[in-house]
């Protein structure tokens, strides 16, 4: 198993710390119904998560993965979701096991921690507070904070920029190829875990440089590395 000495570790959140799943189906079947459309059932909207919430409510709508739809429509659709996700957010969403054995670990590396997200800020924050996971992290990206979101490399080598540390010394911590690609458009290594989100696919088949059944077997993975 390799081993890394990172200068900087970002973990994605919904399907790598948290299972928000539940919530975000409640959510979309509220959606769906205000507009009067057909309800989704949870395993489609596990399989449609990860690229931000602009493109699950196209799906949801759509109920195909590369769906398109009318830019008004659209408009309407977020501002219901938008409703129906403050009200249900952090409701039903548990924190997977290893986590809190996992962030604990990180900490005591002495390096920067940060979260890496595509949710927008008004849906992180409250979900941080609500499960009690703020307090591990130095940094917290959201999707709404730049133009770009992950796949996109610009994220990462923000916060990299922000921690004024080198990306190739940088890992990620992901459960989908969002976030593998992301990682290595930036430059940083890339953990991914066996469990998540990543539309279906086993992302085993990406090739990312370690893989991890649980959170707490980052105590075998990572050793102490530098910030600067």
């Amino acid at each position: 198993m390799p081993q890394f000495a990172p200068n900087l570790v970002l973990f994605d959140l919904d399907g790598t710390l948290v299972d928000s799943v539940p919530d975000l189906h409640e959510a979309v079947n509220r959606m769906l119904a205000e507009l009067g459309r057909p309800t989704r059932t949870i395993e489609q909207v596990r399989d449609w998560i990860g690229n931000g919430i602009k493109p699950l409510v196209s799906r949801a709508l759509t109920g195909q993965m590369d769906g398109k739809v009318d830019e008004a429509l659209l408009d309407e659709a977020v501002a219901a979701f938008d409703r129906a996700y403050q009200a249900t957010n952090g409701k039903l969403t548990r924190i997977f096991p290893g986590v809190i054995d996992g962030l604990k670990f990180v900490r005591t590396l002495d390096i920067p921690v940060g979260l890496m997200t595509n949710t927008p800020r008004a849906y992180t924050e409250p979900l941080l507070a609500e499960t009690g996971l703020l307090r591990f992290f130095d940094h917290v990206h959201c999707g709404d904070d730049l133009p770009v979101q992950k796949p996109d490399a610009g994220p990462l080598l923000y916060v990299a920029g922000w921690f004024r540390v080198e990306p190739t010394g940088a890992l990620m911590v992901g459960d989908s190829v969002s976030d593998l690609n992301a990682a290595r458009a930036a430059g940083f290594n890339i953990v991914c875990t066996s469990y998540g989100y990543n539309h279906g696919r086993d992302i085993r088949d990406y090739d990312p440089d370690a893989m991890i059944d649980s959170l707490d077997e980052l105590s075998s993975l990572l050793v102490a590395g530098s910030a600067h």
